[in-house]
């Protein structure tokens, strides 16, 4: 389960536990519902309109991908022995990306099989109009900001 299933880590996070075989429900809002199908979510939820803890469903893993939902809630939604995450590094945990990790990446995204979810994109002197936009927390997976390259 993937809570925050339509914004930049959750859009990846979507695609890649479906690259490794992972039964898949996404958590986002009514608007983004049909993004994360389109990833290949097998299941998705409202939260607007439902609260995946109180359905009854357990899973193996539930992955917060925006930080916003209070752990010791999405615990309830797992099956014994099952996982919390979120986004939040430990530092000192040892989790550090390494240069594997960027390769692995790079042959996912090559072989079509991880794509970019593009909401909008700013020039950059419209920097600060993409931050207020990203700030109000409605994006759909990514923003880009355009820069000009002078030679």
């Amino acid at each position: 389960m993937i809570y925050g299933a339509s914004g930049s880590v959750g859009t990846y996070a979507v695609q890649l536990a479906k690259y490794y075989g992972a039964e898949v429900t996404g958590v986002c809002n009514t608007t983004n519902l049909e993004l994360i199908k389109s990833l290949g979510a097998d299941k998705v939820l409202d939260y607007i309109k439902e609260d995946f803890t109180q359905s009854g469903e357990l899973y193996d893993v539930v992955f917060d991908a925006v930080a916003k939902f209070p752990p010791s809630q999405a615990k309830k939604a797992l099956k014994e022995g099952g996982i919390y995450l979120n986004i939040i590094k430990d530092s000192g945990s040892g989790n550090e990306i390494k240069k594997e990790d960027f390769l692995f990446l790079k042959e996912v995204i090559e072989a079509g099989k991880l794509k970019s979810a593009i909401d909008r994109s700013y020039p950059w002197d419209q920097i600060v109009e993409a931050h207020e936009y990203v700030d109000k927390g409605h994006k759909k997976g990514n923003v880009l900001i355009k820069i000009k390259v002078v030679k």
